[in-house]
């Protein structure tokens, strides 16, 4: 089988790349991506001589790159995108053109190619916040950032491709991931590599907003059955029900480390800070999925790769992009240690 993984340097998306060789070998699978700051070619290192795998440097919304690489593919999966919601709020129109334009580029391609199948990975966010119960795959999308809007944008481009073209669409929203490979300016990354560093971490506000949490490979596996046994068109929550907030993730990782509570550092609260994220993923499982590793032995196994792997995330965590990030981004409130 021929496949193209858009955005596949990045960090779901490489554990994706790495997740499908180790199952189907025999499979023959082309990744483009961009290589923006967050995606990293060294993430495909060991693929670099197994010729079934290839790598493409390019932008999604290159309509004849794409074009070429999508041809004579039968599967499609897109990862590709811009996802951090701060960066998102600081400036939303590379958001826009990626996350929309580069979706339409993909969808159009895939209808005049012919795709036999289109996995869309989109993201829980679409469905703005929840105070009681859990989003199901028919709820209204309120996406309350930048980030999130253009991500149902792009969710409502595939429906749209499905109605009216009858474009073989599968869309996926997730909770949120962590493993290995994941940026340092996403939460748990930059939390574990700032203990490693003896530095404090920051906890946006008090610190009680509420995320569900998956080990990416968790979710690469479900993306795989939801390839194979989705139903054409309909959409799949993935989660876990293992709900955190983030002042107890960070308690958690405190303990791994042995440190004191002083090494929590609350900074002013993100603008429209989602309260709570919660998934119902009944619908997955009836497919027969269900995550295989526990919160917590995935949180150590992700702390010993980060620990292991410095030379991995020092050398991001030094550039100017994510100096200026970190800066902006996080700056000490009046509230002090709580």
């Amino acid at each position: 089988m021929k496949i193209l993984v858009t955005g596949g340097a990045g960090f779901i998306g490489s554990n994706f790349v790495r997740y499908w060789q180790t199952h189907y070998p025999k499979d023959f699978i082309t990744i483009l991506d961009s290589l923006s700051y967050a995606g990293q070619e060294k993430n495909l290192d060991e693929f670099k001589k197994n010729s079934r795998i290839s790598f493409v440097k390019g932008d999604i919304c290159n309509k004849n790159l794409v074009d070429s690489l999508v041809k004579n593919k039968e599967l499609l999966f897109h990862f590709a995108a811009e996802t951090h919601v701060d960066r998102s709020i600081a400036n939303s129109q590379i958001f826009l053109q990626t996350n929309i334009l580069g979706t339409q580029v993909l969808l159009e391609s895939s209808k005049l190619n012919k795709v036999k199948k289109f996995v869309f990975i989109s993201t829980d966010e679409v469905y703005g916040s929840i105070k009681k119960g859990h989003f199901r795959e028919d709820s209204h999308l309120q996406p309350n950032s930048p980030y999130a809007a253009s991500k149902a944008s792009a969710d409502l481009l595939c429906r749209a491709y499905w109605k009216t073209f009858s474009l073989p669409i599968l869309v996926t929203r997730c909770c949120n991931n962590f493993g290995h490979y994941q940026f340092p300016e996403k939460v748990i990354p930059l939390f574990i590599t700032n203990l490693i560093e003896g530095k404090k971490i920051p906890i946006y506000g008090n610190g009680r907003n509420v995320r569900e949490w998956i080990y990416v490979l968790d979710h690469c596996k479900a993306i795989d059955l939801i390839s194979k046994k989705g139903k054409l068109g309909e959409i799949y929550n993935i989660g876990t029900n293992f709900e955190i907030s983030n002042i107890e993730l960070a308690k958690t990782l405190l303990q791994f480390f042995n440190k004191e509570p002083q090494a929590l550092d609350f900074v002013q609260d993100r603008l429209g800070h989602d309260f709570r994220y919660s998934l119902d993923s009944s619908k997955l499982r009836k497919l027969g999925w269900k995550p295989e590793y526990n919160f917590k032995q995935a949180l150590e196994k992700t702390v010993h790769w980060y620990k292991k792997n410095s030379s991995w995330w020092k050398e991001l965590k030094e550039s100017k992009k994510f100096k200026n990030y970190y800066k902006s981004n996080y700056h000490s409130d009046s509230k002090g240690i709580h």
